[in-house]
C-alpha cells in the first residue's frame, strides 16, 4: 500500500517496492534470495536512479519486517545471494522493522507454531537449518547497521518475543537499536496516532544515524 511509504516520498526519500516470490511459489529461502538481489540491483543501477549506496534503508511490514532484517543483516558467507552473483558488498545504513518475524525455528512447533512458517519451510529434509539460515537472530553480530523495530505487544501472528530477543541480542553486540512497543498492539492497524507515533521514532532514528536531509 503506497501510504507505507508516503512518509519516505515526505522526507525526501527515493523508495523501491521489492516483489519477492512467497511460500505458494518457492519454497525457503527463495524469498531471502530474491531481496537480497533486489538489493545488489539496486547498488549496481544506483548512478542510473540518483540514489546514494551508502545511504540505502530497508523497510518491511510482517514478512517484509522479516526480509528487512534479512536483508541487512545476513553477511555474504551465508551466501544467500548465489541466485544473482556480482562484486558488489550487499550493504545498507540501517534497517525499519515493523513486526517481523526474527526466530523461524520457533514458528515451526510448538506453542508458538505457525501455519505460514510450516508452509514456507514445507517438507524440506533440511528445514531446521533452512530455518536458521533465514532467521535474523542468526546473524546478529557486532558492526550490523542500526535497526529500529515496530512491535505491538498483543500480536497475536507474530509473537512479540521476538522483537524483544533481536532488541536484547543487538544490546549484547553493541548495536545501535531501538524497540518501539505499541502498548496493546495487534498484528499491525495500530490506528493513527500509534502509528504517526511510529514514523516520528524512525524519523529520529533515522537522523540519529545521520540518514536525514539537514536542509
Amino acid at each position: 500500500s503506497s501510504d507505507l511509504f508516503l512518509p519516505f516520498l515526505h522526507m525526501g526519500w527515493n523508495v523501491m517496492n521489492v516483489e519477492y516470490r512467497p511460500s505458494s511459489v518457492s519454497l525457503a529461502p527463495a524469498a531471502v534470495e530474491d531481496c537480497l538481489c533486489a538489493l545488489r540491483w539496486v547498488i549496481r543501477n544506483a548512478r542510473q536512479y540518483n540514489i546514494d549506496p551508502a545511504r540505502l534503508v530497508t523497510m518491511g511490514h510482517s514478512a517484509g519486517g522479516h526480509l528487512a532484517l534479512t536483508t541487512g543483516m545476513t553477511p555474504a558467507t551465508a551466501e544467500l545471494d548465489r541466485q544473482c552473483p556480482g562484486p558488489e558488498e550487499l550493504k545498507v545504513a540501517a534497517i525499519v522493522n515493523w513486526y517481523g518475524i526474527t526466530d523461524v525455528g520457533d514458528l515451526l512447533d510448538g506453542v508458538n507454531q505457525k501455519a505460514y512458517a510450516v508452509k514456507w519451510l514445507g517438507s524440506l529434509e533440511n528445514r531446521r537449518e533452512v530455518a536458521r539460515r533465514v532467521s535474523p537472530l542468526t546473524y546478529v553480530r557486532e558492526g550490523l547497521p542500526p535497526v529500529i523495530s515496530i512491535h505491538g505487544d498483543a500480536d497475536p501472528t507474530v509473537p512479540y518475543a521476538h522483537a524483544v530477543q533481536l532488541h536484547e541480542g543487538l544490546n549484547r553486540a553493541k548495536v545501535s537499536n531501538e524497540l518501539v512497543t505499541v502498548k496493546g498492539g495487534k498484528h499491525g492497524s495500530f490506528g493513527v496516532q500509534a502509528t504517526q507515533d511510529a514514523y516520528a521514532a524512525i524519523l529520529a532514528f533515522l537522523a540519529k544515524a545521520g540518514l536525514t536531509r539537514t536542509e
